[in-house]
C-alpha cells in the first residue's frame, strides 16, 4: 500500500476529485496509528506529533501542488499548527484558491485537551504564536488565495494576502491578541465570531479601530453579528464612524443583528 492510500485508509485525510483535501484526526483508526507513523517513517515515540506525521505526509507529497481547497482543523495544534504550514510551504500552491486552518474550541483561551488527553495552556504562546509563518513562508507560497477562514487563537504572526478577498475569523487569530491582518488591500467580506474568552472577558471595542479604509479599501461587507465587544470604550457603530469604515460599507451585521448572508 502507498503512503497516500495508507493515510487515505486512516481516515483522518478526505480528497475528492475536485483538488479538495480535509482534515480531521479521525478517532476510530487511532489504535493503528503508531504502526502508520512509523510506515511513514516518522519517530512514533511522542503521539502528540502523529497529527503531524499525516498533514506532512500528504501535504510535502508533490502530487498535492494542485490542490484547490485545503481544510485543516487541528487537536494537537501546539505542534501541529507551524508543521502544517511549513508543509504547505514546501511545494507551490499557484491553485489554492481556498484555506481552512485552525481549532475548534468552546472557550477562547481556554486550556487545550491533544489528542492523548493531556492539556496546554494557549496563552503560553501569547506574543510567539503558533504557526510561525512569518518564518516559513506559509502566505508567500498561497499566491490565489481568495477565500480564508481560520479558527483558534494567537495562531498566526499576522495574515498577509494581497489576494485574499473574503476573511472568516473565529476567535482572535494573532498571536498578539489582535483580531484583522496589518492590512489586506484586496479584502472585500470580513466575518468575525468573537466570543467571550474563558475568563468571562469580551473583546475590546477598540480592536475594530484597526479596519481603516486606508488598510482595507475594497472591505464593503463587514458582519459582526457574533461578536461580543467590551463596549466601555465606545460603541461598535461609533468606533466605524470614527475611522471612516461605516461610510464605506455596503452590508454591515453589527453584534446581535442577523448574520449577513
Amino acid at each position: 500500500m502507498s503512503d497516500v492510500q495508507a493515510l487515505l485508509a486512516d481516515g483522518s485525510w478526505r480528497l475528492d476529485d475536485t483538488g479538495a483535501a480535509v482534515f480531521r484526526l479521525a478517532p476510530d483508526s487511532a489504535a493503528r496509528r503508531r504502526e502508520l507513523v512509523e510506515q511513514l517513517g516518522a519517530d512514533p515515540s511522542d503521539a502528540e506529533q502523529w497529527e503531524s506525521v499525516l498533514i506532512e505526509a500528504l501535504l510535502t507529497d508533490p502530487a498535492t501542488a494542485g490542490l484547490r481547497e485545503l481544510e485543516l482543523h487541528l487537536t494537537d495544534y501546539h505542534h501541529s499548527a507551524r508543521r502544517a504550514a511549513e508543509a504547505i510551504a514546501t511545494v507551490p500552491r499557484d491553485r489554492l484558491t481556498s484555506l481552512t486552518f485552525g481549532h475548534d474550541f468552546t472557550y477562547l483561551y481556554a486550556p487545550a485537551t491533544t489528542s492523548t488527553g493531556a492539556k496546554f495552556d494557549p496563552l503560553d504562546r501569547l506574543h510567539e504564536g503558533f504557526v510561525h509563518d512569518s518564518r516559513n513562508g506559509l502566505w508567500e507560497a498561497l499566491p490565489a488565495l481568495r477565500t480564508l477562514t481560520v479558527g483558534g487563537a494567537l495562531l498566526f504572526d499576522d495574515i498577509r494576502s494581497d489576494t485574499l478577498t473574503s476573511l472568516t475569523v473565529r476567535g482572535v487569530p494573532l498571536s498578539d491578541g489582535s483580531l484583522v491582518p496589518t492590512a489586506a488591500p484586496a479584502l472585500e467580506s470580513l466575518r468575525l465570531d468573537v466570543p467571550t474568552d474563558v475568563f468571562g472577558v469580551a473583546c475590546p471595542v477598540l480592536q475594530l479601530e484597526e479596519l481603516t479604509p486606508s488598510r482595507f479599501p475594497r472591505l464593503r461587507r463587514l458582519d459582526l453579528s457574533r461578536c461580543d465587544f467590551d463596549t466601555s470604550d465606545g460603541e461598535v457603530d461609533e468606533i466605524l464612524r470614527a475611522t471612516g469604515m461605516a461610510g464605506q460599507l455596503t452590508a454591515l451585521a453589527l453584534p446581535g443583528d442577523p448574520a449577513l448572508r
